[in-house]
């Protein structure tokens, strides 16, 4: 079979399993390729199918709270005036005299990210898969999706067989892929590849989302990944090296995330997705929705908000 043939029956199989992965994570609220995300306001086209009702019995919220998504204007969502009322209601916990009321401020995140992503950035060995997950269970109503995992699930075979078998270039095109379907989702915890960054198209992913990059020295990633041999890019005399290389040459795309979290060694991984958690709840107050930046200029202008 030529490389070309390849790519098509391979691309065919990951559609395939994406759309059998997220029905079985019972993803609510999917949203088309058309979803501008957190970094624009709450009106996307509504080009998509709403949440069955068997989805709903996954969300951390009273049958009497739950609604069906979105109504409808204009051909664009709009949300529930009541909904956005609750989200607002929801401040960031680790401002100065805030309280949670004993609530995991992990879980005060769902309702203020407005249901866009989280896309975890960072080296290999960084802890994205491992931080990810727990912060995703803290939430409550996020999924966890490794790209890896779905890689390696949907093609039957592992990454370093898939580095060997279509090499780097091959792999980061199954890996673009994988991120252009998973980028027509909502709530959810996404742990990329470390060279995910790479290419270009894949930004235009991330940024429907909140991306967070997890910095690890080069050294403390060598001592965790000692003798791991499913690390293809590392299988060289010299790996500290390579990898120092490696995190050059994506560094610039690396400080293109929303949100930076440095990583030292005696961090827990719980650690990291509290300050994980503490840095997006910051980032948030930091870079209001687009919606919310409407809203307080037209205030300023004496002009009536729609509600």
């Amino acid at each position: 079979m030529s490389t070309m043939s390849s790519y098509i029956s391979l691309f065919d199989s990951l559609s395939k399993y994406c759309a059998l992965v997220f029905v079985s994570l019972h993803v609510v609220n999917t949203a088309s390729a058309f979803t501008t995300g957190y970094h624009s306001g709450i009106l996307r086209p509504a080009f998509t199918a709403h949440s069955s009702s068997h989805q709903l019995h996954n969300w951390n919220i009273p049958p009497t709270k739950r609604r069906l998504g979105f109504l409808y204007a204009g051909g664009f969502e709009y949300e529930d005036p009541e909904e956005v009322a609750e989200r607002e209601a929801v401040d960031n916990p680790f401002k100065s005299g805030a309280s949670t009321g004993g609530t995991d401020a992990a879980r005060l995140l769902a309702p203020r990210l407005q249901g866009s992503n989280l896309y975890f950035v960072g080296m290999m060995g960084s802890g994205k898969t491992a931080v990810g997950s727990i912060v995703a269970k803290r939430m409550g109503s996020y999924s966890f999706l490794d790209t890896d995992s779905i890689i390696e699930s949907a093609t039957g075979a592992t990454i370093p067989e898939l580095f060997e078998a279509e090499g780097e270039e091959g792999f980061r095109k199954v890996e673009a892929q994988i991120l252009d379907s998973v980028h027509a989702y909502v709530r959810c915890v996404v742990s990329t590849g470390g060279g995910a960054v790479c290419m270009p198209q894949n930004w235009s992913k991330l940024q429907t989302g909140i991306v967070v990059w997890l910095s690890v020295d080069p050294e403390l990633i060598i001592k965790r990944i000692s003798g791991d041999t499913n690390r293809p890019l590392l299988q060289t005399e010299n790996p500290l090296g390579t990898l120092e290389s490696l995190l050059e040459n994506r560094l610039e795309m690396y400080k293109q995330a929303d949100v930076h979290v440095e990583i030292t060694e005696g961090m827990s991984e719980t650690d990291v997705a509290d300050k994980v958690v503490e840095a997006v709840h910051n980032f948030i107050d930091e870079n209001p929705p687009a919606w919310k930046t409407a809203k307080a200029n037209a205030q300023e202008q004496g002009l009536d908000w729609v509600q």
